[in-house]
């Protein structure tokens, strides 16, 4: 759709008003609780209110700030009315403690980060008696042991304002604070979100709606109170990765489909408009603007909003298939994040500058993100950007799990959505599903696929990729939905897997090595494509060794087995992709057995379109090590180099159960 930049403001305006005036009929009568329908979180009803308040008055504080309090929905007074009532200790609507609600302290951090940017309208003109329970409501927050990830910065933004009030904060937690971030940033702009088995494994869209947003807010509330050298600390990291996110937005304004939380969706934009916020981005305002919009409007024009005005609980349309069990139903309006560049002037350059095209407009690329462990391609002629996953894997790396979709898979898109299977809030939903789709799995021989986490990186280049685990199963008919410390799983062979990914088309090639205990017996080795969304006739045809899936809007899926997969098939799926009701992945497999010491390899691709030409493999032996040389159309190659496991490493057999 094309605006002015003027235009574009006013639409960002109304998309938020519209919002905020959604969700009135849902709030008490004091304001202090907003009710949205819908299942509650494990939180319970009355922390999902707080959630309702706290998330919306965030989006409120953004849009009284860059208006500089031009309020004609009254947003200040309405919300002014809830805290009042929220904070005092003997209104029988209260807010919960931090005590009687862990996930109030994730809320207090949106209420501090809202009264600073609405300090003049709503703090100045509460009476003393409100002033004092907001603080008394937060101040628990001082000297909580927070847990290890980054709620460590819900209580450094809600100290940070404290302090600037007078309020309660303690230095040390701060000094942890920052301490603990420098310890988790693992370099090249990405942070880890936390440490699992003290390794750097976390990557997800937390390092932008997290892990950058709050170190920067944290240092504009405290103003010259911050330390020294602070800002411009986080105000690097944050510009060197926007140099890398700004690859991972499709053309159809969609960021990466990967991760946990994805509900909250545009808050995808936290980091993008923080950038210029703080001037600490390589995007030209032209270009933050447009990625902005096209990502407002991608979900806009997919069902983020029902009919009510309300955020729902799903990606596009309202979909459980990806929610974590803290997901409630105002879990959505940490989208709120999305919407911080309204907190910028009129007159501010990405109002005024002309449209620029995002990255994967202007030319076709192929890249490797060495943090996170990602190669990465984006395609021109589509809008496609991939990834293809060799590194983190957000778990701990000492023993096994079972998958979770939006980490285990091999790859993601900004146009594919992982297949997840059921509600994973409950036992028996997508996080203890069976990998399909973008999976090396070993089938046994009841037909049950082995699964992936955790990974281990073996190596990354420029646009090759490998990593290696074991396989395993679930020894029992049914399993903690989290993967708790006493799940136990069947042990299996090591699967050291290689991509090589240029364009449109990732080769993967695999070597099945023998674990202690590894029986062979009734084992298929199958791979799955990329799952797409599909129509009613779910297009599709298998040829041989080759599958191919249509999706919506041309959107192919394909696949091919080169080097011992003679076997393809088409996996449908019903409710089970957060893109359509219905979906479809092509696979390959073995007849039998995978030959331990040898390389398989398939050609997987996606693209809008089938691809002009497939890349040429041999492969072969160098030593102990497997290798496929990939031959490009065009003439460019590529080595896969798969090494031979460590016999002697076996950090699992204790995980066994006989």
């Amino acid at each position: 759709m094309n605006r002015t930049p003027t235009e574009d403001r006013a639409h960002w305006e109304r998309t938020a008003d519209r919002m905020l005036l959604a969700v009135r009929p849902y709030a008490a009568a004091d304001h202090a609780l907003i009710h949205l329908p819908g299942v509650p979180s494990h939180n319970g009803a009355h922390s999902d209110g707080l959630e309702g308040f706290a998330r919306t008055l965030l989006l409120a504080a953004f849009r009284l700030a860059g208006a500089a309090g031009d309020d004609p929905h009254d947003l200040a007074g309405w919300y002014a009315a809830g805290l009042a009532a929220g904070t005092d200790p003997n209104h029988p609507g209260r807010w919960p403690t931090f005590a009687e609600s862990n996930q109030a302290k994730v809320e207090a951090a949106s209420v501090a980060l809202a009264l600073h940017e609405t300090r003049p309208w709503i703090w100045d003109r509460l009476d003393d008696r409100v002033r004092q329970n907001v603080l008394h409501w937060l101040a628990p927050m001082v000297g909580d042991a927070m847990p290890g990830n980054n709620w460590i910065w819900f209580q450094g933004v809600t100290e940070a304002f404290a302090r600037t009030v007078g309020g309660s904060w303690l230095r040390q937690d701060l000094d942890r604070i920052i301490a603990l971030t420098d310890a988790w940033y693992a370099g090249e702009g990405w942070y880890s979100d936390g440490l699992t088995g003290a390794e750097h494994r976390n990557f997800d869209h937390y390092n932008g709606w997290a892990m950058h947003l709050y170190p920067l807010w944290f240092c504009r509330i405290l103003g010259d109170a911050a330390p020294h050298g602070l800002l411009d600390r986080y105000r690097a990291r944050l510009h060197r990765f926007l140099a890398d996110q700004r690859l991972l937005v499709g053309a159809n304004g969609s960021p990466l489909i990967q991760g946990r939380s994805l509900t909250y969706r545009h808050a995808a934009l936290a980091s993008v408009w923080t950038g210029a916020l703080f001037d600490a981005t390589p995007l030209a305002p032209g270009e933050t603007r447009a990625l902005a919009t096209r990502m407002l409007d991608h979900f806009g024009g997919h069902g983020a909003l029902d009919t009510r005005g309300l955020l729902t609980l799903g990606w596009h349309r309202p979909f459980r298939g990806i929610l974590q069990g803290y997901s409630g139903p105002a879990s959505p309006y940490w989208a709120s994040k999305g919407f911080i560049g309204l907190a910028l002037p009129p007159h501010h350059p990405v109002w005024s500058e002309g449209d620029a095209q995002l990255a994967v407009e202007r030319s076709d690329f192929t890249t490797s993100l060495a943090t996170p462990g990602w190669l990465v391609s984006g395609t021109a002629a589509d809008g496609v950007v991939r990834v293809v996953n060799h590194g983190g894997d957000h778990t701990d790396p000492t023993r096994p799990h079972a998958d979770d979709p939006g980490y285990a898979r091999f790859a993601y898109s900004t146009h594919t959505a992982p297949e997840t299977p059921g509600d994973p809030t409950v036992a028996g939903g997508s996080a203890d599903a069976d990998p399909l789709d973008n999976a090396v799995v070993l089938l046994d021989a009841a037909g049950r696929a082995s699964h992936r986490r955790p990974a281990t990186r073996v190596s990354i280049g420029d646009t090759t990729a490998v990593s290696r685990s074991r396989a395993h199963w679930m020894k029992d008919a049914t399993w903690d939905v989290f993967g708790g410390p006493d799940t136990r799983y069947a042990l299996g062979p090591w699967i050291t897997v290689g991509s090589a990914l240029r364009g449109s088309v990732e080769v993967r090639a695999v070597r099945v090595d023998p674990g202690d205990g590894d029986d062979a017996a009734g084992q298929v080795l199958r791979i799955g494509g990329w799952a797409v969304a599909v129509g009613t006739d779910r297009a599709g045809s298998v040829d041989g060794s080759a599958a191919r899936a249509e999706g919506a809007g041309g959107l192919v899926s394909s696949v091919v087995g080169t080097c011992g997969l003679p076997r393809a098939g088409l996996v449908p799926g019903a409710d089970s992709n957060a893109l359509g009701t219905a979906s479809m992945t092509p696979v390959v497999q073995t007849e039998g057995p995978p030959v331990r010491g040898a390389v398989h390899v398939a050609l997987i691709h996606l693209g809008g379109g089938d691809p002009l030409a497939l890349p040429e493999v041999a492969t072969g032996r160098e030593g102990t090590d497997l290798v496929a040389h990939v031959t490009w159309p065009g003439g460019v190659r590529d080595t896969i180099r798969l090494p031979a496991p460590d016999p002697a490493y076996d950090p699992w057999k204790d995980h066994a159960r006989a």
